[in-house]
């Protein structure tokens, strides 16, 4: 006779009751908690990428799954944004609302799940710069995820804060975290004849781990097809996969690394991210289906990356280079959506993943524990469509800004003497030349390689081309072109102001060590116009922070005064509940949202994405304003959907 979920024990009372003596074990071939068998169906939900007002709706969502652990990464860029500034919830920072990792495992704690955490300090994961801070660049000569003193420094500084939040957390101490990572696919960094992998590095995370008392299981993750133990140390860390398909192969080779341990997924890949100018990457469910079944028949503990992907917030996207050159020139920048194609859909929608999921747990799960009902789906709205009423250009706003820098040559961001001198992380910077003399057909040749758009402006019009095509990447204003050239004018021109706005589309996430070497902005080489060097810049940051954004003033109608070129424009969305919506962004060009004050992420109309989740509690009753920064085109109105839309859409297709 079957058993009633309700006279079942929750997860806790059953690893629990009678006290806690012993964590997760991983001392023989299969997992114990407690003294207690165990498998771990874990799912990837990153606290950072969803609002904090949905974090139990989530967690419960992944808990009626039939899920018992909730892996997190914690990044440290969102954490210590400037140089010795910190923000867990309370810090005042932008991104504050979704910065309280305590009140998020205390949620999980409280919703039935265990939680494995994955602390860096680096962590990939389609985020910006894989979760450094850029203000570490402004250290000549540091040397990234190594055992180099500078580097060390701050990340000991850095975890010994992260970590003291984070030890009263442990399992052992009545709290939900049973397993913390060491680094994060650390092998993926060897290259021969160039690399070895830091084992001095991996024993230096481990010793900080230890004096701020994490006694809980140390992990590490990486494809032990491709790196064996290269980013592991065996004798102090249990070794996991990352895959997406032939489990049985990646599985068998873990038994042999570590013999008489458990086999784990710590990234089973339920999807797949998008790039902009790809094809919207999804996969198919019967795929899904049938490597998920031989995960847990073989059998094996998982993680599945990602159970909810959510959103990479205002300009938190990752990047990647697809080439070893530190050039730029094969750049990739990853959209503002993390949907991933996941059992649970950016907006938190159920798919037909979800059921597969839940289906085969409650196939293979010998340990049954109480699980809640499905909580019911948030619907989302589509407001009606609202007009423009507000503009300014771009000379208007730099105006506005408060602090400029003068310079000889163009500087990156990282270097402005900016933020107590951490520097621009995010956002634009313009590099304006003033009283500027140009010939008739002048070419303006921008040395190197741009980091990572250039928009071009003399006296205020706009030189380059709008960004319709995928295509048109290739062209100037972007990325792939080396020693870029455009002509700045067909007639003779004196007294002239030359803009040059160069937007940070996103830093790389992933890859070889020198790769991390990326700063933003103009930097490469000199800018020319045609043999002539120009010097003496005058540098703008544009970092739209919220403060700011809501304090502008001056706006105009967009009629009065407009030509082609970069503009923020303004609109008012009332409503009388705030309910989950979609602004559709294909009658734009480029740029990106910002809601309330908020920067929600970015927009470009050669996709995939086109509509821009906007989460009901980020609008409010009443009046809302909702600011476009196109780098191109004038807007008329701001629309809405109730679902996500992509420009295109192709099957998941992996390396």
């Amino acid at each position: 006779m079957a058993v009633s979920n309700t006279t079942l024990p929750s997860l806790y009372e059953y690893y629990t009751s009678g006290g806690i003596t012993s964590g997760l074990s991983a001392n023989q071939s299969y997992f114990t908690l407690n003294n207690r068998n165990v498998t771990l169906y874990s799912g990837a939900m990153h606290y950072f990428r969803v609002p904090r007002q949905y974090w139990r709706d989530r967690l419960r969502k992944m808990r009626a799954a039939g899920l018992n652990t909730v892996e997190t990464y914690i990044p440290w860029n969102l954490h210590e944004p400037f140089n010795n500034f910190y923000d867990f919830g309370n810090g005042g920072s932008d991104m504050e609302e979704f910065l309280d990792v305590r009140q998020f495992l205390t949620i999980a704690q409280e919703e039935d799940l265990f939680a494995i955490i994955r602390p860096g300090p680096y962590i990939c994961s389609e985020w910006e710069f894989g979760g450094f801070p850029s203000w570490l660049l402004r250290y000549h000569d540091i040397k990234l995820r190594t055992s180099d003193p500078t580097y060390m420094k701050f990340v000991t500084r850095y975890f010994n804060l992260l970590l003291s939040l984070l030890a009263i957390f442990q399992f052992t101490r009545g709290g939900p975290i049973i397993a913390f990572q060491v680094e994060n696919e650390y092998g993926s960094t060897e290259q021969p004849g160039k690399f070895t992998p830091d084992k001095v590095y991996l024993k230096q995370l481990r010793q900080i781990m230890l004096n701020n008392g994490i006694v809980e299981l140390l992990v590490t993750s990486d494809s032990p097809t491709l790196h064996g133990t290269a980013g592991t140390l065996p004798e102090y860390f249990l070794q996991t996969a990352n895959f997406a398909s032939d489990p049985e192969t990646e599985f068998d080779k873990l038994k042999q690394l570590q013999k008489n341990r458990p086999t784990m997924a710590m990234e089973f890949w339920t999807g797949w991210f998008d790039h902009w100018s790809e094809k919207h990457h999804t996969r198919d469910n019967s795929d899904f289906y049938d490597v998920f079944d031989r995960i847990l028949k073989y059998p094996a503990s998982v993680n599945m990356y990602m159970f909810h992907g959510g959103t990479n917030w205002g300009f938190y996207n990752g990047a990647n280079l697809n080439n070893d050159a530190m050039d730029n020139s094969g750049y990739q920048p990853d959209t503002t959506s993390y949907d991933y194609d996941a059992p649970l859909s950016e907006n938190g929608d159920y798919t037909e993943k979800y059921h597969i999921v839940k289906q085969l747990i409650g196939k293979y799960s010998q340990v049954k524990t109480r699980v809640p009902q499905p909580p019911a789906g948030t619907p989302s709205h589509k407001y009606p469509t609202v007009p423009i009423i507000g503009q300014l250009l771009l000379d208007e706003l730099i105006k506005l800004v408060p602090v400029t820098f003068q310079n000889r040559v163009p500087l990156p961001m990282e270097l402005l003497p900016l933020n107590n001198y951490s520097g621009q992380s995010y956002g634009y910077v313009v590099y304006r030349k003033v009283n500027v003399t140009i010939p008739a057909n002048a070419t303006l040749r921008i040395t190197g390689h741009v980091c990572d758009t250039v928009t071009v402006l003399v006296d205020g019009f706009l030189l380059n081309k709008p960004l319709k095509k995928s295509r048109d990447l290739d062209h100037f204003g972007y990325w792939r072109l080396k020693n870029s050239t455009i002509t700045l004018s067909t007639q003779n021109l004196t007294g002239a102001t030359l803009d040059l706005m160069v937007e940070n589309w996103g830093r790389n996430n992933f890859g070889h060590l020198e790769q991390f070497n990326q700063f933003k902005g103009l930097w490469q080489g000199g800018v020319f116009l045609n043999d002539e060097e120009l010097l003496n810049w005058q540098i703008i940051p544009l970092e739209f922070r919220k403060k700011w954004s809501m304090g502008l003033n001056g706006w105009h109608g967009t009629y009065q005064r407009w030509a082609p070129g970069p503009a923020l424009y303004r609109a008012i969305l009332t409503v009388e509940v705030p309910q989950d919506t979609f602004i559709d962004m294909e009658k734009w060009v480029k740029g990106i949202v910002i809601v309330n004050g908020f920067v929600l992420g970015r927009f470009a109309r050669i996709g995939p994405q086109q509509t821009l989740y906007l989460p009901g509690p980020f609008l409010k009753k009443g009046n809302n304003t909702i600011l476009v920064f196109d780098h191109f085109a004038r807007g008329h109105e701001v629309s809405f959907s109730q679902t996500a839309k992509y420009k295109t859409r192709g099957k998941f297709n992996f390396w």
